[in-house]
């Protein structure tokens, strides 16, 4: 890349978005540990343009765009993955009401269902990762009625059909069962509507509560039900870099729409 007559200087950029100090970030450009528009710069001259130009260190994604937010909610059961409900239930507003950007979901989760959700007034990567082509993976919790074996647990991953076509889960353990329930741990990466749902119940086991502890690289971990944080840099880095990814590797054609992102 040769260095150009406008923009900023790299080094700049990088120490502006909380990478390093501007001398670190002059080593990690010399240390050829980072790149710019996807080919690696080493000359501490060139400039880049931060609101067109993507900029990746040791093959992290870096948010240049500070006005662009991301924010993790363990959402509750009872409230529906809409910004205003026609039916008057509880809805997102209540939990993107003090961000001063307008916020809006990272595809869905089902009224009954809790867990992670992300908010985000970065509507190109929110419809990149909600978009059902991409696939990205999700792991959930599902408390289920009755006593699951291995054999079920082994057919959850082996597959079948259901109305809608075979599926299978890209992994399955059992986490506990006493008292007549059982706790299974399902990661799976379809965009079909209450998928997990309506997969333990063709198995024979119907869901009692379900929740999503993690989307792509992000985790649920210890927040509570109900309770919002901003996303970290790593996290933030994390998820911008599987946004870019999946759509170097599958871009977005006609004829599909998030509208069938799982809920659960």
């Amino acid at each position: 890349m040769d260095p150009a007559a406008d923009g900023v200087r790299l080094q700049k950029v990088l120490a502006n978005a909380g990478v390093a100090s501007r001398r670190v970030s002059e080593q990690l450009i010399v240390d050829g540990r980072v790149r710019v528009n996807g080919k690696v710069v080493t000359e501490l001259g060139n400039r880049i343009h931060p609101e067109t130009d993507l900029v990746d260190v040791d093959g992290q994604a870096v948010q240049l765009d500070a006005t662009k937010r991301y924010v993790l909610l363990n959402k509750p059961t009872g409230v529906v993955s809409s910004m205003k409900d026609d039916r008057g239930r509880r809805d997102l507003t209540e939990f993107t009401r003090d961000w001063p950007e307008r916020l809006y979901n990272v595809g869905r989760l089902d009224a009954d269902t809790s867990g992670l959700l992300v908010l985000t007034n970065d509507g190109e990567m929110a419809n990149v990762l909600a978009h059902p082509r991409y696939g990205v993976t999700k792991v959930y919790i599902a408390k289920v009625e009755g006593t699951v074996t291995p054999q079920t647990i082994g057919l959850l991953t082996k597959g079948f059909d259901l109305e809608d076509g075979p599926i299978r889960a890209d992994k399955a353990r059992l986490l506990d069962s006493s008292r007549g329930s059982s706790l299974v741990e399902l990661t799976l990466h379809s965009g079909r509507n209450r998928i997990v749902r309506r997969m333990m119940a063709e198995v024979g086991h119907p869901v009692v509560e379900l929740v999503r502890r993690q989307f792509g690289p992000l985790h649920l971990g210890t927040l509570p039900a109900g309770r919002t944080r901003e996303l970290d840099k790593v996290e933030r880095g994390a998820l911008l870099t599987l946004a870019r990814q999946t759509t170097q590797e599958s871009p977005v054609s006609g004829g599909e729409t998030s509208d069938g992102e799982e809920t659960g």
